[in-house]
């Protein structure tokens, strides 16, 4: 099952990545979580202590292992391999953490426009494996861009998560998003409600995005915003979320048509 997770900045759209990579991981997933926003915070939502991440490095930074993988570093008038192992980065460069392993993929300059940069290059390559040729449950944390995505890779995304809250701009990037995710062929887009007062919060959202899937939503937490701001990790502390959180599970499950048999396989 391969999962994108978008939205405004500052929706709460990385706390729910982290939130749904660990409650799948914690009911036996293999789970892989992305970090494909360039304002990397999805460690710190995975709860992944800070000697942990001194070890990550994102992939686009990586400049000396692109070069070694696309023949870059050698001597041959300036052309490279464009399709690069990659298979074995994932398990080499993850850091682990509660059953889940997670990677940081940087920034990719310019997505999709054209860049052949060795780099640019194994950022695309790790994430078509990723996406077409991993088994985990992979999660991933997007920009509102969704720019890590081409159309190569776009089928294999079972749903674009869409997380919203009570506004008119986050509303208005919503729309953009759809937009682009049409553009490359995303079919099946759901919704998450974040930052929810009440139910006039949720009667405003889905009267502003009718005829939309939603899989569930989050209340308003002052605990919530608190590990948000301390970068401690909600799953670990308890609240309501956590129920809501595995309420959204179910439904995401039973939307990509997750049978008992598919989910045996992606245990571990």
């Amino acid at each position: 099952m391969k999962i994108a997770i978008t939205g405004k900045g500052g929706v709460g759209k990385t706390t729910i990545a982290g939130l749904l990579a660990r409650t799948l991981a914690a009911d036996g997933c293999r789970v892989l979580a992305i970090d494909a926003d360039p304002d990397a915070n999805l460690a710190a939502a995975v709860g992944i202590p800070t000697d942990k991440l001194a070890q990550l490095q994102p992939f686009s930074k990586m400049k000396q292992l692109a070069k070694q993988r696309t023949g870059a570093d050698q001597n041959n008038g300036g052309l490279y391999v464009l399709n690069p192992r990659v298979d074995d980065l994932p398990d080499s460069y993850c850091v682990e953490h509660a059953g889940v392993r997670l990677l940081m993929m940087g920034t990719v300059e310019h997505g999709g426009s054209g860049c052949v940069c060795p780099e640019h290059t194994l950022l695309r390559s790790l994430m078509k494996h990723l996406l077409l040729e991993r088994d985990d449950v992979v999660i991933m944390d997007m920009e509102a861009g969704i720019e890590h995505l081409g159309r190569a890779t776009a089928e294999a995304v079972d749903v674009l998560i869409v997380v919203v809250e009570p506004g008119k701009r986050s509303l208005q990037t919503s729309t953009q998003i759809e937009q682009l995710a049409a553009d490359i062929g995303i079919k099946r887009i759901a919704y998450i409600a974040s930052k929810v007062v009440d139910d006039t919060d949720l009667h405003y959202l889905q009267q502003a995005l009718p005829n939309k899937t939603w899989l569930g939503h989050l209340s308003y937490s002052a605990r919530l915003r608190d590990t948000d701001k301390d970068g401690s990790c909600a799953f670990d502390i308890p609240g309501a979320y956590q129920s809501q959180m595995a309420a959204v599970k179910t439904a995401l499950l039973q939307m990509v048509n997750t049978s008992k048999h598919s989910i045996a396989d992606i245990r571990g």
